[in-house]
């Protein structure tokens, strides 16, 4: 195990609080230092400068998925009571009603004010302007897994069994993009730039398609089907991001190598002991957090090894977040632990990479 004692701490937690149950979900605004969280028993909280307001108490059903709108204005959130309920400013301005449907996945676009969210085999799309649906996707194959947009807002990508549908935003009634595969669409993520589009499978493999290009590269030999993905902001070289995908309790990191017919080249990061539910680059950087079962949080220095662990829970991790600027870590626990690190500031030429 990389367990570090001779480096200095890059971050120090900032801020301690507990929600009732299990954090399912969390997410820093895009303005501001304002983080919402939200947990099993059905809780919404927000936290900022240190201060916890609550906007829904226990509920007794499960609130599973949010995400703040681009502009930071809006909150949306769906859960186990099949509601998307959307908040302006902390005031509640609309209720969805889709019961029975389970809403458990749901994504801004990039560009607008425009919401999409899961309803079994149908994506929907909600526009805050309007505030109509605006269209509603069938994915058919099976219950929604996964929904992207692109940062450029033109595509929205939806998985699941068999694969990923890519619809254009500008002409909902063409026929999608399909990109077809023999397996389940477990996480899928198109990358910051726009030019990739990755998807962790069931059957041990990540698919990655380069956007024009038919022909997908498949990545295989993981140990179970991968959980998550993460891709970086920060670009290589060759001008490509790296891609983070986890199994298990393992973490493979892919970069593009230049010959095209090479792929990507992998490498094994291994720390964790237990299943890991959580990952992500920290913005603009190489900098990867993973979160696990175990209960560590693991920083790993340009994506290649451990440089600090962070702790604090009673069992173990369920969610990660980092603030758009990189200066604050959210974490969330299985017991409802909310935890906040602090970057530490360092003196010219010591700060992160």
């Amino acid at each position: 195990m990389n367990f570090t004692t001779s480096q200095s701490k890059e971050f120090e937690q900032h801020y301690s609080g507990k929600l009732a149950e299990y954090v399912t979900a969390i997410a820093w605004s895009p303005v501001g230092d304002t983080l919402a969280a939200t947990s099993a028993a059905g809780e919404v909280v927000l936290w900022d400068n240190g201060e916890l307001t609550s906007l829904q108490s226990a509920t007794g059903k499960s609130v599973d998925c949010l995400a703040f709108s681009p502009d930071g204005k809006y909150l949306a959130l769906g859960g186990q009571d099949g509601q998307v309920k959307i908040w302006r400013e902390n005031e509640l301005i609309a209720t969805l009603e889709n019961a029975p449907a389970w809403v458990d996945k749901l994504a801004w676009s990039h560009t607008s004010n425009q919401l999409a969210f899961s309803l079994g085999r149908y994506v929907q799309v909600w526009d805050a302007d309007t505030t109509d649906i605006i269209v509603t996707l069938n994915f058919e194959n099976s219950s929604v897994l996964g929904i992207d947009w692109r940062s450029d807002g033109q595509y929205l990508a939806i998985s699941g069994y068999q694969g990923v549908k890519i619809w254009d935003t500008q002409n909902w009634d063409e026929e999608p993009y399909f990109l077809s595969m023999s397996t389940v669409s477990v996480a899928m993520a198109w990358s910051p730039d726009g030019k990739y589009l990755a998807s962790g499978n069931m059957d041990r493999s990540v698919t990655v398609l380069e956007w024009n290009n038919p022909d997908p590269w498949v990545m295989r030999g993981f140990p179970g089907k991968i959980r998550q993905l993460a891709w970086s902001e920060a670009t290589t070289q060759l001008g490509a991001p790296l891609l983070a995908s986890s199994s298990v309790e393992g973490i493979v990191v892919w970069e593009k190598l230049e010959d095209d017919s090479l792929g990507w080249e992998s490498r094994i990061l291994t720390n964790h002991v237990e299943v890991i539910n959580a990952i992500a680059f920290a913005p603009n950087s190489f900098l990867l957090a993973s979160a696990a079962a175990d209960g560590w949080l693991c920083l790993w220095n340009q994506a290649q090894e451990v440089s600090q662990i962070l702790t604090g829970v009673a069992a173990g991790f369920s969610t990660l977040a980092w603030h758009p600027q990189g200066k604050l870590l959210a974490a969330g626990g299985e017991q409802g632990e909310l935890l906040i690190w602090s970057k530490v500031l360092r003196g010219q030429g010591f700060g992160l990479n």
